[in-house]
């Protein structure tokens, strides 16, 4: 099996979903793994 890529508009989604979740006061790292990326690609 070969690496997953992520296409621009998953890794725009993925995005704006950590950055609506941080708006709501939840912390980065939580927002990050809720949306099923690690820190080091956010």
């Amino acid at each position: 099996m070969g690496i997953k890529r992520h296409g621009p508009e998953e890794i725009v989604t993925k995005l704006r979903q950590v950055e609506g979740l941080c708006g709501l006061g939840m912390p980065r790292v939580d927002a990050i793994r809720l949306a099923h990326i690690t820190e080091q690609r956010f």
